[in-house]
């Protein structure tokens, strides 16, 4: 299993993958549409995606977009995505992700890594916890969706 930092040779792949993540969230399929986003966010450099293959085959994935802390003065990256084939679940798939995720972080000096998960999620919820997040329950996070 290697874990790659997405390119642009990488779109139709990736797309595949984030067009699963929407179904997942139940979101209708669109892999023409996936395919331009994920095609935008990556020659803009409004994200970072980080693949799992497996042999030829790309398994999972996450995106982390960039953001800043004003209290602690540095760098942050928000974890949006995060999702694993279901063929390839229960191999240590998505905590590979994580651990690039949070070597990259590491690397441009980031101060943390924040992300939010649906509450039944809890397969998700344990994983995150195992490695090392924990449940905000000082702030209550709010939405405006426009």
């Amino acid at each position: 299993m290697n874990i790659l930092k997405a390119s642009l040779q990488d779109i139709k792949e990736a797309a595949i993958l984030f067009n699963q993540y929407r179904q997942f969230y139940k979101q209708a399929h669109d892999l023409s549409g996936a395919e331009a986003y994920i095609t935008e966010r990556l020659e803009k450099g409004d994200s970072v995606i980080f693949l799992a293959k497996d042999g030829d085959n790309y398994v999972g994935f996450t995106q982390l977009y960039p953001t800043f802390s004003s209290i602690g003065m540095k760098r942050a990256w928000i974890l949006n995505d995060l999702y694993v084939a279901e063929s390839a679940r229960k191999e240590g798939v998505g905590e590979k992700l994580l651990n690039a995720a949070e070597a990259f972080a590491r690397g441009t000096g980031a101060g943390s890594i924040a992300l939010s998960t649906a509450p039944d999620n809890e397969k998700a919820q344990r994983l995150y916890e195992r490695k090392g997040y924990e449940r905000d329950e000082q702030f209550y996070h709010y939405e405006l969706s426009l």
